[in-house]
């Protein structure tokens, strides 16, 4: 029966794969059981779930099994139930989760094109419910309701999963540690990719890696941690003041993140944008990717902190951030 099955790349590509251990363990249980209890799912000859069992059966061909065939209007919907299937997982990464999220998000809006076209030709096209931008909205609603999130938040992960994909195109195997966590970008950063020219992509696939240089150093304590904190008011107008020998900081070139900032401005529209209450996660992960950042910053370079002449520098950068926060707080809510 097996060989009337196949694996299709595509929709083993949306599986996040077991780790080795994990696998081991899953294969101990099926020689040890002597049949593999779960059927494998398949649609038109192709597993859409069980494709582990399927190659631990491939390798133990006296283990038996069953097969279930499920039924998919196309190609769209069985991706979009396979992302759907495994966002069902318990050991997924918060990165894996929005993979799925994203591509599920994709493969249903497709289905949706795919179906409203076919329905065109019969000439159901012309009260607008086929258009495909109200089929994606009604699409993304559903979705963010059927997994208690926000709209948006949808739609960043399929920019997100889009990003990965791109990635995994330049350089392969980079999927598999962004969404295991082992390199952690930013999201616009990893967004950006798809969106860059194919020539700036390389060059930003290698940006993401400068994420995984710095968590590779030694995590800081929190005695170091608060020993590089600055308190507000530790800075007065004499430290923030540079000494007269000290030449103003240079202006910089344009780096990798600038275009990756440049590029992620054009990602929202204003239909896109999310409600208040959404965007505290936003301002959460600002401050805290802030924090982190500036903490290793310090931690690779303590003369930052150590040397006087740098030492006025830093002080006089966080005094623009303190006076943002000192504006705000002097604003009067309407």
């Amino acid at each position: 029966m097996d060989e009337l099955l196949r694996i299709d790349p595509e929709f083993e590509s949306k599986i996040p794969p077991l780790t080795e251990e994990e696998y081991q363990l899953l294969e101990e249980n099926i020689l040890q059981d002597g049949v593999v209890l779960n059927p494998l799912i398949v649609w038109n000859g192709c597993i859409v779930d069980g494709h582990n069992r399927f190659r631990i059966i491939q390798a133990h061909p006296e283990i038996k099994y069953t097969v279930f065939e499920k039924e998919f209007p196309d190609r769209y919907a069985a991706i979009a139930w396979i992302c759907c299937n495994q966002l069902g997982r318990r050991n997924l990464t918060p990165q894996q989760k929005k993979y799925l999220i994203g591509q599920r998000y994709e493969a249903e809006k497709l289905a949706n094109c795919f179906r409203g076209n076919q329905y065109a030709l019969v000439g159901k096209s012309a009260s607008g419910q086929n258009d495909p931008k109200q089929k994606s909205e009604r699409t993304s609603e559903c979705i963010a309701r059927e997994i208690n999130t926000s709209e948006s938040y949808v739609r960043r992960a399929e920019r997100y999963a889009k990003g990965v994909d791109a990635a995994e195109e330049i350089e392969p195997g980079i999927k598999e540690e962004l969404l295991s966590g082992s390199i952690k970008p930013t999201d616009t950063a990893v967004a950006a990719i798809a969106k860059a020219n194919p020539d700036d992509r390389p060059a930003l696939v290698e940006q993401l890696r400068q994420s995984k240089l710095m968590s590779d150093k030694a995590p800081v304590s929190v005695e170091q941690q608060a020993s590089t904190e600055i308190e507000p008011s530790s800075i007065t107008d004499d430290e923030a003041q540079p000494e007269p020998e000290e030449s103003e900081l240079p202006t910089r070139p344009m780096t990798e993140i600038q275009k990756i900032l440049a590029i992620s401005s054009g990602m929202e529209t204003a239909e896109e944008l999310a409600d208040e209450s959404t965007m505290f996660y936003e301002l959460e992960d600002a401050v805290s990717t802030m924090i982190r950042r500036c903490l290793r910053c310090f931690e690779s370079y303590p003369g930052l902190l150590n040397k006087k002449s740098y030492r006025r520098k830093v002080l006089k950068i966080f005094k623009e951030a303190i006076q943002f926060i000192n504006k705000i707080e002097q604003e009067e809510p309407t």
